[in-house]
């Protein structure tokens, strides 16, 4: 078996973003030794840079240009600050390049993120695409943009790039969590307006009765490693985690320690479940970060008995690195269709 492996190569950002989980109690970053090793210890069929602003680690293109020559399929998200590092050699390099967006229009964007964040992010997507690398927007859902997501789809469409959803997660803050109606009436929404290529986003596969593998990917095919230097089964574990240098004397044998065990179980509650397979209790972050692992997922309408009433229409599509190794929803909006009501 191969590992999706998240590493967050620092925590420094370009801007300070309010619904951010990265740490900002000081400066924290992975070594190039570091990634050396996490390579060896483990097989990695693929990696994603993220948490901080990639591009300003000093040894981001030596850390990059090292995974890449192993092989491993590397993706990086951004703002865009880092792309306007990269030479070309080495964005051309890359599977895929995710841009952060939170609204579909610059004056929204930039009153959220900061002045001339959408001329950064479009001026960077522009030139991957000229360079003929995939491009994706990946946009969070929370209370403050969920309604403005379908026409994100649209914007991500128009791009030409694909659309990857997350749902928020309060790791820091619950200002931007979305209560049970705004979740569901927000997925009703944009399922209005985009079709799903690909959803591991437990809670909403179980209800839309798309079959795939159980639960989440945390604590299963992926591996976290924040810049604090901790190993995490999910990038929104509120837990110390473990020291690196555990990675590098159990190898693959961190899945059996406390925490990669804590994010596979599934809540007694959801035992005997219809959905217990493909759902296993829902998202193990969210669950973590509502006080409880061993509860079912807040959003879950089956211990309510109620029936959200979900429908989407499921489009062919690539599927994305970050589709096997994140709760995350990819969706296109097709020309001419809806917006949602």
């Amino acid at each position: 078996m191969t590992y999706s492996v998240g590493l967050g190569l620092t925590n420094e950002c370009n801007l300070t973003c309010a619904h951010c989980y990265r740490p900002t109690d000081g400066v924290h970053r992975l070594s190039r030794e570091d990634v050396r090793r996490i390579c060896d210890s483990i097989p990695v069929s693929s990696v994603n840079l993220g948490t901080g602003e990639n591009g300003l680690h000093p040894d981001f293109a030596a850390i990059t240009e090292h995974l890449l020559t192993r092989g491993i399929r590397t993706t990086l998200t951004t703002n865009g600050y880092t792309v306007e590092l990269m030479p070309d050699s080495l964005v051309r390099s890359l599977a895929e390049v995710e841009f952060s967006f939170d609204f579909p229009t610059p004056a929204e964007q930039d009153a959220f993120r900061g002045p001339g964040a959408w001329e950064l992010a479009m001026r960077a997507m522009a030139r991957c695409r000229a360079l003929g690398v995939t491009t994706t927007i990946i946009a969070v859902m929370m209370r403050t943009t969920v309604q403005r997501l379908p026409e994100v789809a649209r914007l991500a469409q128009a791009c030409g790039a694909n659309f990857r959803v997350n749902v928020y997660q309060p790791v820091k803050s619950d200002a931007f969590s979305m209560d049970y109606a705004e979740f569901w009436e927000g997925w009703r929404r944009l399922l209005d307006t985009a079709g799903v290529v690909s959803t591991t986003e437990p809670i909403v596969r179980a209800m839309l009765g798309l079959d795939g593998p159980a639960g989440c990917a945390c604590g299963r095919r992926t591996i976290r490693v924040s810049p604090k230097r901790r190993i995490i089964p999910c990038v929104y574990w509120p837990g110390p985690g473990l020291p690196l240098e555990r990675l590098w004397e159990l190898g693959e044998a961190i899945l059996r320690t406390t925490d990669f065990c804590a994010a596979r179980a599934v809540p007694s509650a959801c035992r005997g479940c219809a959905f217990e397979h493909t759902c296993a209790g829902g998202c193990v972050g969210r669950r973590v970060l509502a006080g409880d692992p061993a509860a079912p997922d807040p959003y879950c309408p089956i211990l309510r008995g109620e029936a959200v009433g979900l429908r989407a229409r499921v489009i062919p599509g690539a599927p994305l690195l970050k589709s096997g190794s994140a709760c995350t929803t990819v969706l296109r909006a097709e020309p001419g269709e809806g917006m949602g009501s």
